[in-house]
Formats: C-alpha cells, sequence, structure tokens
C-alpha cells in the first residue's frame, strides 16, 4: 500500500531511526528522467541552500547508474520520481539503491508498477490527469515537487541541523493550492493571446532561476521540445550576459519566470534587457500571479509549483491552435532507443 505526502514526517523519522547505529544519513540524492527530473530541482535547491552537513545532488537516473556517486550507500536516501512506474533508467537506479542499501523513496502516480519493488516506501502524489484544462482541482500540496521538499524539510528538521523556517514552510504549503488555481484564472486569457501570437513559431526559450528554474527547463524539454516538436532551450537567467543573449532580437521569442525570493533580481536584470532588445516576451510574474502570501524565508521553493502549473493553461492553448495535440509523439514509446 501506497503512502500519502503527509506520511512523509513518520518516513523520515522511521529512516533516521534504522540508520540511527550505522552512522546515520549522511546524503539526500535526486534522482529521475525528463520532466520527473525537472520536478526534484526544488527539493536540491533547498539543500544546497538550507543544510550545512548532508551532501544532496540531483541527477540523470541513468547517469546515476554509470556515474554513480562514490559515497552513495546505507547513509544515503534515495529520492526517485518516476510518473507510471515504467522508466527502465529510474527502474535500474532504483535497483541500484536497494543494492547499496539506501533507503528508497520512490515518488509515483500509480500503487502498482514495475518500480515499486524497488522501492522501501512508495509515496502516491497528486497528479491532474487533465492538466491541460482549466480545471486543476487537485491538491497541489501534494504534488511530486512537494513531495520531494517535504522529504528535504523533514530530514533537516529531524536531524541536528533542524530548520527554523519549518512552520513557515508548511504554511506556505497550506497556501499553495489556492495561489495556483487563482493564477490559472488570471492567465487564461493571456494564454489565448501568447498561443495566437506563437502559433507559427518554430522556436520559443524559456527562462528562469533558483529553485524554479526546473519549471522553466521542463517546459522546454517536455512541452515545447517533446510534445510540439519546437525548438528551445532553457536559459538561467543567471548565466543570460554569459553567451546566450546573443541570440536576442525582435523575432525571438522568449518565456521568462520572475520569481518571488532570493534570485529574483536575476530575473528582472534579464528581464529589463530583453524589454530593450527583444519583443517577443511572455512574463509569468510569481508577485502579479500571487505567491507574495508565502513568508519570504521560503517563497524560493514554491515558484516551481506554481509556475509548473500556471503553464499547462498556455500549453492547451498553444496546442489547440497549432493542431498539435500534446500526446502526439513520433519516436517515445513507438521506436527502440
Amino acid at each position: 500500500m501506497g503512502y500519502k505526502s503527509t506520511d512523509i514526517k513518520s518516513i523520515v523519522a522511521e529512516i533516521l531511526e534504522a540508520k540511527r547505529d550505522k552512522g546515520g544519513i549522511k546524503s539526500l540524492y535526486f534522482v529521475g528522467c525528463g520532466g520527473s527530473l525537472g520536478a526534484l530541482y526544488p527539493a536540491k535547491t533547498f539543500m544546497e541552500k538550507e543544510s550545512a552537513s548532508i551532501k544532496s545532488a540531483w541527477i540523470n537516473s541513468n547517469e546515476f547508474v554509470h556515474c554513480t556517486p562514490n559515497d552513495f550507500g546505507e547513509n544515503s536516501i534515495l529520492v526517485m520520481a518516476c510518473h507510471k512506474g515504467n522508466t527502465p533508467e529510474t527502474i535500474q537506479a532504483a535497483k541500484l539503491g536497494k543494492e547499496k542499501g539506501a533507503a528508497v523513496i520512490i515518488l509515483t502516480w500509480l500503487e502498482e508498477s514495475e518500480i515499486v519493488e524497488f522501492g522501501d516506501y512508495i509515496v502516491l502524489y497528486s497528479f491532474d490527469a487533465s492538466q491541460d484544462h482549466l480545471a486543476g482541482d487537485i491538491d497541489y500540496a501534494g504534488e511530486k515537487t512537494l513531495c520531494a521538499l517535504y522529504v528535504a524539510v523533514e530530514l533537516l528538521a529531524q536531524t541536528q541541523e533542524g530548520y527554523k523556517n519549518y512552520d513557515k514552510f508548511y504554511e506556505g504549503a497550506g497556501m499553495i493550492t489556492n495561489i495556483i488555481r487563482n493564477a490559472r484564472t488570471h492567465v487564461k486569457e493571456r494564454a489565448k493571446i501568447f498561443a495566437k501570437a506563437r502559433k507559427n513559431d518554430s522556436v520559443i526559450y524559456t527562462m528562469g532561476s533558483g529553485a524554479s528554474y526546473g519549471a522553466a527547463y521542463m517546459e522546454s524539454i517536455c512541452i515545447f521540445m517533446e510534445m510540439q516538436w519546437l525548438d528551445s532551450s532553457s536559459i538561467h537567467t543567471g548565466e543570460f550576459f554569459h553567451g546566450p543573449f546573443e541570440i536576442t532580437d525582435a523575432n525571438r521569442p522568449f518565456v521568462i519566470q520572475i520569481s518571488e525570493g532570493s534570485t529574483r533580481s536575476l530575473d528582472e536584470r534579464a528581464l529589463i534587457f530583453l524589454q530593450k532588445y527583444a519583443k517577443n516576451i511572455e512574463i509569468l510574474d510569481a508577485k502579479e500571479l500571487g505567491l507574495s502570501v508565502i513568508d519570504v524565508s521560503v517563497v524560493d521553493y514554491f515558484n516551481h509549483s506554481l509556475f509548473n502549473n500556471v503553464y499547462p493553461i498556455y500549453n492547451h492553448e498553444l496546442a489547440t491552435i497549432r493542431q498539435h495535440p500534446l500526446a502526439t509523439r513520433r519516436y517515445m514509446w513507438k521506436v527502440e532507443y
């Protein structure tokens, strides 16, 4: 039987108790492929910023198997995301986790799948199966991005490090569903205008920074490239002025995320440049979309969930006007690769 997101506190407590006489937990690895990997980015950023002693990394499943960190083993927690539990590379990574004696937490949508036998804990996350529509009636606080964050937050809170903003974080988690629902409604008409303007384009770039960069990455590789067959690249706003800005002109379209929190100034700097030299800019501003009600000490970690759930409103409109359904594939699941 799978666990719920609300069970993660007790899962972490159980792992820490089991590892107490074996040296404790010294590392936390986030592993997956494609969108499942991108969804883990906020948790990776959280650990980098908040943890002083627990090593953490964010690694593609196949690379994790073929280039395994030397310290990975019984003093590690392996958090994996695998939507339907059938991604071969992630299954192999889960097997490796079991072989190495790590505590394996698998975040998935399906309770029964190939991967579950290799997980010590199977956490079933919320997922909007019709997320190309406006409905969005799920509990966004139970999505895989937040589930991975809960593991990171609880690990810090339950070890000697502690986490001083623990209560503020969970206050934010309690707000995120309403924030996202309101934001999705807010961009409904804007998304139609965007789709009409972009229907004949062959390239769209995404931009972002900090804990929300994973959302820009996912939109680029999973939607524009995989589901719409458009040329795309996700550009970190901090890296924009170190090469990528040279492609800026009046014709190239950009979607830029303006985060709330510690890296907002990076996004605003890039936006100022775009507004001077580019013409086709779609701005997703977390402040405008209502994220500012979350405390500044933790707001960084909720940008991804907001942006990632606003994008589907745009994606549905773009796919409809281009007459290219989001489910269309020519290689994925159809040929050997």
